[in-house]
């Protein structure tokens, strides 16, 4: 079975957004206009899922009130989790599932190193990630392949030694059910959705996609444009904002044009986790504006 059926017959989910450089003005008098006259019909409520990043410390009434507020589960992290026995009874007492872990070494110890006992520790550690998103009931690894740095580290390095361990660790992905997923983030690689496709096609497998953050490409090009030709391959989503002038910046407030975001979800059929990274002054105006710019 190829990558296109098993996607098509699994069900395997394909997060998506779009963004578009227009002036912040009139982004915020596009979303004033529908919360006006009750255009915005929450119809992505139950096909797009809200979460935001956490580390190892956890409490159990920071979950109860992520929950109450509406969120749908958090990501965790490996490594950083000291008692995880401990931790997995808090998760399973507040209801509020972990759908995937970061690799918290990616950028130390990069699969793109000119070091093979780097590389090899940043395999290892991509392993453990994988074992850790099992346990824990997530689905999904987030990673940073690696670092244009220079002559060291030129783009074909990070590619093709990249590449190389991470075929190493899709066996394990694919025995236990977890997505090994690229983070598009400023690392001097795979910048265009076109070298983005052709890097995620070269390992073909349903286990290897693109973890796609709106905010991170908006520097680059709309993000609509990428999503359309990255497609299928896009498995979950960073939710954050930036802006020519803003930089990082509270959602709503960047350049991106998040009724064009939805409507390339639409297009998409885009059913997953979408995460918050980033701060909008507290978790209840993260939950409102999620609601407000993905429709929840």
């Amino acid at each position: 079975m190829n990558k296109r059926t098993f996607l098509k017959q699994s069900g395997s989910t394909a997060i998506v957004s779009t963004a578009l450089g227009t002036a912040l003005s009139g982004i915020g008098t596009a979303i004033a206009a529908e919360n006006a006259t009750g255009t915005r019909s929450s119809s992505n409520r139950g096909i797009i899922y809200k979460a935001v990043k956490t580390n190892g410390k956890l409490t159990a009434g920071r979950l109860a009130k992520l929950k109450e507020l509406g969120f749908d589960g958090i990501e965790g992290v490996s490594p950083g989790i000291t008692d995880k026995a401990a931790y997995m009874d808090m998760i399973r007492a507040s209801g509020m599932p972990v759908h995937g872990v970061v690799d918290m070494v990616h950028w130390q110890k990069r699969l793109s190193s000119p070091d093979t006992a780097v590389r090899s520790a940043g395999q290892k550690a991509l392993a453990q990630a994988v074992m850790d998103a099992k346990e824990f009931g997530a689905s999904s690894v987030l990673l940073v392949p690696g670092k244009v740095t220079g002559p060291n580290e030129t783009h074909d390095h990070v590619w093709q030694r990249s590449l190389a361990e991470i075929r190493k660790t899709i066996p394990l992905a694919s025995k236990l059910g977890i997505h090994i997923l690229i983070e598009n983030v400023w690392n001097g690689f795979c910048e265009t959705p076109e070298l983005l496709c052709d890097y995620i096609d070269e390992i073909n497998s349903p286990w290897f996609g693109v973890y796609f953050d709106i905010g991170n490409v908006q520097k680059f090009a709309p993000a609509h444009e990428c999503i359309r030709k990255l497609g299928k391959r896009i498995v979950k989503l960073d939710v954050k904002d930036w802006g020519a002038k803003t930089g990082f910046c509270k959602l709503g407030e960047g350049d991106v044009n998040w009724p064009e975001v939805r409507k390339a979800l639409k297009e998409v059929g885009f059913c997953g986790w979408a995460t918050r990274e980033g701060n909008d002054g507290g978790h209840e105006h993260t939950a409102r504006l999620m609601n407000e710019l993905l429709d929840l």
